[in-house]
Protein backbone atom coordinates (compact mmCIF):
# COMPACT_ATOMS: atom_id res chain seq x y z
CA UNK A 1 0.00 0.00 0.00
CA UNK A 2 2.34 2.57 1.23
CA UNK A 3 4.29 1.81 -2.75
CA UNK A 4 1.08 2.26 -4.52
CA UNK A 5 1.05 5.39 -2.53
CA UNK A 6 4.41 6.23 -3.44
CA UNK A 7 3.66 6.10 -7.29
CA UNK A 8 0.67 8.58 -7.19
CA UNK A 9 2.62 11.35 -4.90
CA UNK A 10 5.55 10.79 -7.83
CA UNK A 11 2.71 11.20 -10.47
CA UNK A 12 1.44 14.40 -9.18
CA UNK A 13 4.96 15.50 -7.80
CA UNK A 14 4.18 16.16 -4.62
CA UNK A 15 7.51 18.00 -3.69
CA UNK A 16 6.64 20.57 -6.44
CA UNK A 17 4.00 21.94 -3.61
CA UNK A 18 7.03 23.80 -2.41
CA UNK A 19 5.71 26.11 -4.75
CA UNK A 20 2.02 27.12 -4.30
CA UNK A 21 1.52 26.19 -0.42
CA UNK A 22 3.89 29.05 1.09
CA UNK A 23 2.14 31.72 -1.46
CA UNK A 24 -1.20 30.59 0.15
CA UNK A 25 -0.29 30.67 3.12
CA UNK A 26 1.52 34.36 2.76
CA UNK A 27 -1.74 35.02 1.21
CA UNK A 28 -3.46 34.20 4.40
CA UNK A 29 -1.11 35.95 6.73
CA UNK A 30 -1.80 39.28 4.73
CA UNK A 31 -4.99 38.51 4.81
CA UNK A 32 -5.12 37.91 9.08
CA UNK A 33 -2.72 40.58 9.55
CA UNK A 34 -0.88 37.48 11.29
CA UNK A 35 -1.65 33.66 12.07
CA UNK A 36 -5.17 32.95 10.73
CA UNK A 37 -6.91 30.53 12.74
CA UNK A 38 -5.71 27.05 13.14
CA UNK A 39 -9.50 25.61 11.36
CA UNK A 40 -8.75 28.02 8.53
CA UNK A 41 -5.44 26.96 7.35
CA UNK A 42 -6.19 22.99 7.92
CA UNK A 43 -8.97 23.73 5.26
CA UNK A 44 -6.57 25.88 3.22
CA UNK A 45 -4.17 22.88 3.01
CA UNK A 46 -6.39 20.81 2.34
CA UNK A 47 -8.01 22.69 -0.39
CA UNK A 48 -4.31 23.18 -1.62
CA UNK A 49 -3.87 19.55 -1.91
CA UNK A 50 -7.39 18.55 -3.40
CA UNK A 51 -6.77 21.02 -5.83
CA UNK A 52 -3.06 20.69 -6.77
CA UNK A 53 -3.72 16.93 -6.92
CA UNK A 54 -6.77 17.20 -9.48
CA UNK A 55 -5.43 19.73 -11.48
CA UNK A 56 -1.43 17.50 -11.47
CA UNK A 57 -3.34 14.29 -11.95
CA UNK A 58 -5.51 15.63 -15.06
CA UNK A 59 -2.34 16.89 -16.53
CA UNK A 60 -0.81 13.55 -16.41
CA UNK A 61 -4.02 11.78 -17.90
CA UNK A 62 -4.65 14.13 -20.48
CA UNK A 63 -0.58 14.38 -21.80
CA UNK A 64 -0.16 10.54 -21.36
CA UNK A 65 0.35 10.09 -25.08
CA UNK A 66 2.61 12.88 -25.40
CA UNK A 67 4.76 11.82 -22.40
CA UNK A 68 5.17 8.15 -23.65
CA UNK A 69 7.23 9.89 -26.89
CA UNK A 70 9.22 12.15 -24.68
CA UNK A 71 12.38 9.91 -23.58
CA UNK A 72 12.39 12.52 -20.47
CA UNK A 73 8.81 11.94 -19.66
CA UNK A 74 8.29 8.19 -20.90
CA UNK A 75 9.26 6.87 -16.98
CA UNK A 76 6.00 8.89 -15.70
CA UNK A 77 3.23 6.71 -14.23
CA UNK A 78 0.64 6.54 -17.09
CA UNK A 79 2.69 5.94 -20.28
CA UNK A 80 5.17 3.30 -17.57
CA UNK A 81 1.73 1.42 -16.93
CA UNK A 82 1.75 1.83 -13.22
CA UNK A 83 -1.26 3.59 -13.06
CA UNK A 84 -3.65 2.76 -15.33
CA UNK A 85 -6.31 5.67 -16.46
CA UNK A 86 -9.55 4.49 -15.32
CA UNK A 87 -7.49 4.80 -11.29
CA UNK A 88 -6.32 8.39 -12.47
CA UNK A 89 -9.37 9.26 -13.26
CA UNK A 90 -10.47 8.42 -9.87
CA UNK A 91 -7.87 9.78 -8.20
CA UNK A 92 -8.44 13.36 -9.68
CA UNK A 93 -12.52 12.45 -8.86
CA UNK A 94 -11.57 11.94 -5.44
CA UNK A 95 -8.94 14.81 -5.58
CA UNK A 96 -11.92 17.64 -6.61
CA UNK A 97 -13.67 16.11 -4.35
CA UNK A 98 -11.46 17.24 -1.28
CA UNK A 99 -11.36 20.45 -3.17
CA UNK A 100 -14.96 21.17 -3.13
CA UNK A 101 -15.41 20.03 0.29
CA UNK A 102 -12.58 21.70 1.64
CA UNK A 103 -14.21 24.79 -0.12
CA UNK A 104 -17.48 24.49 1.09
CA UNK A 105 -15.84 24.16 4.82
CA UNK A 106 -14.08 27.71 4.36
CA UNK A 107 -17.06 30.47 3.08
CA UNK A 108 -19.37 30.45 0.78
CA UNK A 109 -17.44 32.78 -1.93
CA UNK A 110 -14.83 29.97 -1.83
CA UNK A 111 -17.36 27.76 -2.80
CA UNK A 112 -19.07 29.59 -5.82
CA UNK A 113 -15.62 30.25 -7.26
CA UNK A 114 -14.34 26.76 -6.77
CA UNK A 115 -15.33 25.57 -10.32
CA UNK A 116 -13.90 28.73 -11.75
CA UNK A 117 -11.12 27.75 -10.43
CA UNK A 118 -11.03 24.24 -11.08
CA UNK A 119 -11.95 25.27 -14.83
CA UNK A 120 -8.25 27.31 -14.93
CA UNK A 121 -6.43 24.24 -13.77
CA UNK A 122 -7.80 21.74 -16.07
CA UNK A 123 -7.14 24.25 -19.09
CA UNK A 124 -3.91 24.25 -18.52
CA UNK A 125 -2.83 20.95 -19.62
CA UNK A 126 -4.77 21.64 -23.23
CA UNK A 127 -2.96 25.34 -24.12
CA UNK A 128 0.64 23.93 -24.71
CA UNK A 129 -1.21 22.17 -27.88
CA UNK A 130 -2.28 25.59 -29.33
CA UNK A 131 -0.31 28.78 -27.77
CA UNK A 132 3.14 29.27 -26.64
CA UNK A 133 1.13 31.24 -23.61
CA UNK A 134 1.02 28.31 -21.91
CA UNK A 135 3.50 29.55 -19.45
CA UNK A 136 0.86 32.41 -18.76
CA UNK A 137 -1.99 29.88 -17.77
CA UNK A 138 0.17 28.05 -15.38
CA UNK A 139 1.49 31.55 -13.61
CA UNK A 140 -2.40 32.33 -13.49
CA UNK A 141 -2.85 28.27 -11.97
CA UNK A 142 -0.64 29.04 -9.24
CA UNK A 143 -1.08 32.77 -9.29
CA UNK A 144 -4.34 32.02 -7.87
CA UNK A 145 -3.37 30.73 -4.25
CA UNK A 146 -2.63 33.93 -2.66
CA UNK A 147 -6.27 34.94 -3.85
CA UNK A 148 -7.81 32.22 -3.18
CA UNK A 149 -6.19 31.79 0.89
CA UNK A 150 -7.31 35.56 0.95
CA UNK A 151 -10.87 35.05 0.13
CA UNK A 152 -10.69 32.10 2.84
CA UNK A 153 -9.92 34.30 5.39
CA UNK A 154 -12.05 37.58 4.48
CA UNK A 155 -14.62 35.84 2.33
CA UNK A 156 -13.98 38.62 0.13
CA UNK A 157 -11.20 40.13 -2.45
CA UNK A 158 -9.27 43.20 -1.77
CA UNK A 159 -7.16 44.90 -4.99
CA UNK A 160 -3.84 44.21 -2.86
CA UNK A 161 -3.88 40.94 -3.21
CA UNK A 162 -3.66 40.50 -6.99
CA UNK A 163 -0.27 42.79 -6.81
CA UNK A 164 0.93 39.12 -5.10
CA UNK A 165 -1.24 37.37 -7.84
CA UNK A 166 0.47 38.91 -10.27
CA UNK A 167 4.11 38.35 -8.41
CA UNK A 168 3.48 34.66 -8.64
CA UNK A 169 2.05 34.32 -11.75
CA UNK A 170 5.17 36.47 -13.71
CA UNK A 171 7.72 33.78 -11.62
CA UNK A 172 5.89 30.53 -12.41
CA UNK A 173 5.91 31.89 -15.79
CA UNK A 174 9.68 32.36 -16.07
CA UNK A 175 11.13 29.45 -13.90
CA UNK A 176 8.39 27.28 -16.45
CA UNK A 177 9.91 29.02 -19.72
CA UNK A 178 12.98 27.46 -18.03
CA UNK A 179 11.62 23.75 -17.71
CA UNK A 180 10.36 23.83 -21.03
CA UNK A 181 14.18 24.36 -22.51
CA UNK A 182 14.33 20.35 -22.17
CA UNK A 183 11.81 19.73 -24.62
CA UNK A 184 13.25 21.83 -27.43
CA UNK A 185 13.20 19.97 -29.94
CA UNK A 186 11.10 17.59 -28.89
CA UNK A 187 8.22 20.37 -28.90
CA UNK A 188 9.08 21.54 -32.71
CA UNK A 189 8.62 17.70 -34.03
CA UNK A 190 5.41 17.24 -32.16
CA UNK A 191 4.40 20.55 -32.65
CA UNK A 192 3.41 21.80 -29.39
CA UNK A 193 3.96 25.17 -28.12
CA UNK A 194 6.42 27.09 -25.75
CA UNK A 195 8.46 29.85 -25.72
CA UNK A 196 11.44 27.92 -26.42
CA UNK A 197 10.59 26.63 -29.49
CA UNK A 198 9.79 29.58 -31.00
CA UNK A 199 12.19 31.32 -29.73
CA UNK A 200 15.30 28.90 -29.07
CA UNK A 201 17.52 28.60 -25.23
CA UNK A 202 19.41 31.89 -25.85
CA UNK A 203 16.24 34.56 -26.12
CA UNK A 204 14.35 32.58 -23.85
CA UNK A 205 16.97 32.80 -21.09
CA UNK A 206 16.05 36.86 -21.42
CA UNK A 207 12.49 35.97 -21.53
CA UNK A 208 12.53 34.52 -18.11
CA UNK A 209 14.24 37.43 -16.96
CA UNK A 210 12.33 39.74 -17.82
CA UNK A 211 9.39 37.55 -16.01
CA UNK A 212 11.48 37.54 -12.56
CA UNK A 213 12.15 40.79 -13.19
CA UNK A 214 8.45 42.34 -13.20
CA UNK A 215 8.04 39.19 -10.19
CA UNK A 216 10.67 41.60 -8.26
CA UNK A 217 9.12 44.68 -8.95
CA UNK A 218 5.27 42.96 -8.25
CA UNK A 219 6.70 42.44 -4.82
CA UNK A 220 8.16 46.06 -3.82
CA UNK A 221 4.53 47.14 -5.24
CA UNK A 222 3.32 45.18 -2.38
CA UNK A 223 5.64 46.10 0.37
CA UNK A 224 4.00 49.15 0.31
CA UNK A 225 0.65 48.70 -0.66
CA UNK A 226 0.48 46.68 2.54
CA UNK A 227 3.01 48.85 4.04
CA UNK A 228 5.49 45.89 5.08
CA UNK A 229 8.70 46.42 7.15
CA UNK A 230 12.11 45.30 7.15
CA UNK A 231 11.39 41.45 7.49
CA UNK A 232 10.02 41.83 4.21
CA UNK A 233 12.54 43.74 2.86
CA UNK A 234 14.79 41.38 4.13
CA UNK A 235 12.64 38.08 2.40
CA UNK A 236 12.63 39.89 -0.86
CA UNK A 237 16.21 40.51 -0.89
CA UNK A 238 16.82 36.74 -0.34
CA UNK A 239 14.16 36.06 -2.77
CA UNK A 240 16.02 38.27 -5.32
CA UNK A 241 19.35 36.52 -4.30
CA UNK A 242 18.52 33.75 -5.66
CA UNK A 243 16.55 34.50 -8.75
CA UNK A 244 19.75 36.32 -9.50
CA UNK A 245 21.89 32.94 -8.69
CA UNK A 246 19.28 30.61 -10.70
CA UNK A 247 19.69 32.51 -13.53
CA UNK A 248 23.66 33.33 -13.47
CA UNK A 249 24.34 29.67 -13.59
CA UNK A 250 21.97 28.99 -16.32
CA UNK A 251 23.98 30.01 -20.45
CA UNK A 252 22.82 29.36 -23.47
CA UNK A 253 25.42 26.92 -23.82
CA UNK A 254 25.54 25.29 -20.51
CA UNK A 255 21.99 23.83 -19.26
CA UNK A 256 23.85 21.18 -16.95
CA UNK A 257 22.39 22.99 -13.81
CA UNK A 258 19.03 23.35 -14.94
CA UNK A 259 17.58 21.37 -12.51
CA UNK A 260 19.32 22.62 -9.41
CA UNK A 261 17.52 26.37 -10.70
CA UNK A 262 14.09 25.01 -11.35
CA UNK A 263 13.75 23.19 -8.20
CA UNK A 264 16.01 23.94 -5.15
CA UNK A 265 16.31 27.73 -6.03
CA UNK A 266 12.70 28.37 -6.40
CA UNK A 267 11.88 26.11 -3.50
CA UNK A 268 13.47 28.55 -1.85
CA UNK A 269 12.31 31.55 -3.06
CA UNK A 270 8.56 30.92 -2.08
CA UNK A 271 9.63 29.13 1.34
CA UNK A 272 11.53 32.71 2.14
CA UNK A 273 9.00 35.35 1.07
CA UNK A 274 6.43 33.16 3.22
CA UNK A 275 8.81 33.16 6.05
CA UNK A 276 9.59 37.02 6.02
CA UNK A 277 5.94 37.75 5.60
CA UNK A 278 4.89 36.29 8.72
CA UNK A 279 7.66 37.33 10.77
CA UNK A 280 6.94 41.15 9.43
CA UNK A 281 3.35 40.66 10.37
CA UNK A 282 4.24 39.05 13.62
CA UNK A 283 6.93 41.11 15.26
Amino acid sequence: MLGRAGVYLEMIKVAHTVFALPFALMGAFLAAGGFPSARTVFYIFLAMVGGRSAAMGFNRLVDADIDAKNPRTRERAIPKGEVSRPMAGVFIFLSVVLFELSAAKLNPLCLKLSPVLLLILFSYSYTKRFTWASHIVLGMCLGAAPLAAWIAVTGGVDPRILVLSFAVLFWVAGFDVLYALQDVEFDRKERLHSIPRYLGVGKSLWVARGFHFLMAALLLVGYYSFGLGGWFLAGWGICSAMLLYEHSILREDDLSRLNVAFFNLNGIVSIALCLFTYLDLAL
